[in-house]
């Protein structure tokens, strides 16, 4: 099996050390797996790029957990899962919702099972949704801009997704009581 390297700020490439220091900021820590992703100083500013406009636009931020929660699961990620569980929970999103979603069905609530169906649906289909897709996202009351902007988020989700696939990091303590198997 080929590791990869956990880095720090102080270990990790000049590069990688600004868009660390930006991540444990907003984190409160490094986890293993931005550690890791820091190997690529153009991976890791890439994710930075687009982090802050998926957590800084018009979702809110439990908007946003469903979304990168269902593409962890849909891209089988196991310490992403784990991560935006814990955050999906911080965010007071319902347990059960979090459950549906970890266990590859829809939540309960209204508005998460659009976004997450459409998050599924968009990385099933290769972003090639049809107008029934579309409509039925649009219909639960979001916009056009709203259908848009799923996408950074899916982005941003994949480059954290298939980096944990490839990388697998250990899963960090704070994450570990949610740790998920495919």
């Amino acid at each position: 099996m080929t590791t990869f390297p956990v880095h720090t700020k102080e270990s990790a490439p000049k590069g990688s050390q600004p868009a660390l220091e930006q991540l444990q900021s907003a984190f409160g820590m490094i986890p293993n797996l931005i550690g890791a992703m820091s190997t690529s100083p153009v991976l890791i500013n890439s994710l930075v790029g687009l982090f802050e406009k998926v957590h800084g636009g018009n979702f809110t931020e439990a908007q946003v957990q469903i979304v990168l929660l269902t593409d962890a699961v849909t891209n089988g990620s196991a310490w992403a899962v784990a991560f935006h569980t814990t955050l999906a929970l911080k965010e007071g999103i319902d347990p059960a919702d979090v459950q549906a979603i970890r266990e590859g069905h829809l939540p309960k609530d209204a508005t998460f099972a659009a976004l997450s169906g459409l998050a599924k649906t968009m990385i099933e289909k290769r972003g090639r949704l049809n107008d029934e897709d579309i409509k039925r996202f649009l219909a639960a009351g979001f916009g056009k801009d709203h259908l848009l902007e799923v996408i950074a988020a899916v982005t941003a989700s994949t480059i954290t997704n298939y980096t944990g696939n490839i990388t697998r990091p250990p899963l960090d303590a704070p994450f570990q009581a949610h740790a998920w198997e495919d």
